[in-house]
């Protein structure tokens, strides 16, 4: 291919998620200070938590990062006017609608790619369509990854060998075949869309992307090879694909504003939360958070809470904002009468978006109680913090293997069915415990011990020579050799 340009151009294009935006955010702001030209491929109202997080930046790089707004077809598919993000997708109904909004967007990408003519595109493996436009144009296309090696390995030979086919029940454990140690799961923790065997617009969604993923360039991913190394090596040797590790992306922020900016614009004062943070003993402190999609029913939000009285920890509880709720004052219906009198000095409550990744590298932070999406999973290794572990859906139960039987730094909750958006109901009693297990005793220290040296290890593969550091050095390397 004949330069156009001397500058390395990479159009990034994130799948519409907060979830998966702020990892490619990141990764901007990383290839922007290796002297990359880069253009994020996004809607209208995505485009202004990305444009907030890119001006908090204080890089020298920053103005190597352009935004391209895409208009969002939401009426084309009947979808309300602003629903551009899978946040704000509340029903089933709404998810096949907003996966054929995506589809329409192939055509302005792709004429946005022929008017500005990057060198590569990286978009997210749920754009499969990608591929095509990066075919037409002659250029290659990388897949990015929202979770990590052992996810995607664990997840391609169950759907691969079928191994659920041959137990008896879904509750009875089954090995999953091919990974490099002995992993069991359930039927009930797959999509209910394998489980029951059916065909449906995910199961066809799902397919799409992973043919997508066979063909593409290659892959990136958000993970360090010392975490994961085994499996790393199953992906690129069982599978046969390029794949570069350059994460953890999250430790391109240095600042404290560009840590409290990552994603949308948090519901409290981060200096106030870093302030309670401050008065609290290290390693005091439990935080809670399920990230930006999963729902819990008010019946379990008041289980957690109570489960949460009952451990006596102090706490940090953040709870995704329901239409309405915020005008019921005490007298919300999700929380036990009185608790946040009881619990006041002791438990704060954020309602809406939390500055998680300076909460976490809090040192009065002892324990993370995670739904298990890879951003957070990863955010709390590179914290070094234990998890208690409280998968919902997507891939999160195959990061709940790797977290506590292979880097065994954290304990389940005791989930069992994987349920889309509203997670599987919990007891007082199993959170309370769990808590415990994590915060206090030998194990826990055990646990703690081992997620401070993978903490460490996250640090040293970012650093010049690491192995993140290095893997990303061959990726621009090599897309120059194509390019120029």
């Amino acid at each position: 291919m004949s330069t156009h340009d001397s500058v390395l151009h990479i159009f990034l294009f994130p799948f519409l998620a907060q979830g998966h935006m702020i990892p490619i955010v990141d990764m901007a702001k990383l290839l922007s200070s290796r002297g990359i030209k880069i253009t994020i491929v996004t809607t209208p109202l995505n485009s202004i938590s990305i444009s907030n997080s890119i001006k908090s930046s204080k890089s020298l790089y920053a103005s190597n990062i352009h935004l391209l707004i895409l208009k969002f077809p939401s009426a084309e598919v009947g979808l309300p006017d602003g629903c551009e993000n899978l946040d704000f997708v509340i029903s089933p109904a709404m998810i096949p609608k907003f996966i054929s909004a995506l589809n329409l967007l192939q055509t302005p990408f792709e004429e946005a790619v022929m008017e500005h003519r990057p060198h590569c595109i990286i978009a997210d493996m749920f754009f499969p369509w990608a591929n095509d436009v990066a075919a037409k144009v002659g250029i290659p296309r990388l897949n990015f990854h929202g979770s990590c090696f052992f996810s995607f390995c664990a997840s391609e030979f169950v759907r691969i060998h079928q191994p659920y086919n041959h137990v008896s029940s879904e509750t009875e454990p089954f090995l999953i075949p091919c990974l490099p140690r002995d992993i069991t799961f359930t039927k009930m923790k797959l999509p209910e869309f394998v489980r029951e065997n059916v065909k449906n617009y995910l199961s066809e969604f799902m397919e799409k992307a992973l043919e997508a993923e066979s063909t593409c360039y290659g892959v990136v991913m958000n993970s360090f090879y010392e975490l994961e190394a085994e499996y790393a090596d199953c992906y690129r040797n069982v599978f046969g694909r390029k794949a570069w590790h350059i994460g953890p992306l999250s430790l391109c922020n240095k600042e404290t504003e560009e840590k409290a900016w990552r994603g949308n614009e948090s519901s409290i004062n981060e200096h106030e939360c870093l302030k309670w943070l401050d008065s609290k003993k290290s390693n005091s402190v439990v935080y809670v958070c399920f990230g930006s999609i999963a729902n819990f029913s008010f019946d379990q939000l008041k289980e957690i809470a109570s489960g949460l009285e009952a451990c006596g920890k102090n706490f940090i509880w953040v709870v995704r904002k329901v239409k309405g709720e915020e005008e019921k004052g005490e007298d919300e219906e999700w929380l036990p009468k009185g608790f946040e009198k009881r619990v006041e000095g002791k438990g704060m409550i954020i309602r809406g978006w939390a500055p998680q990744v300076l909460i976490l590298e809090h040192p009065a932070v002892g324990g993370f109680v995670t739904h298990c999406g890879w951003n957070s999973t990863l955010e709390g290794v590179v914290a070094g913090v234990p998890m208690v572990t409280w998968p919902v859906s997507g891939e999160q139960f195959y990061n709940e293997k790797l977290v506590t039987e292979v880097l065994r730094i954290g304990v389940g909750v005791g989930v069992q069915k994987w349920v889309r958006i509203v997670g599987d109901f919990m007891k007082r009693e199993a959170v309370e415990k769990a808590i415990n297990r994590v915060m206090e005793g030998e194990e826990a220290e055990e646990m703690r011990n081992r997620a401070k040296e993978f903490a460490q290890m996250a640090r040293n593969a970012i650093a010049e020579n690491g192995s993140s550091y290095s893997d990303l050095d061959a990726l621009i390397k090599e897309l120059k050799w194509l390019s120029f």
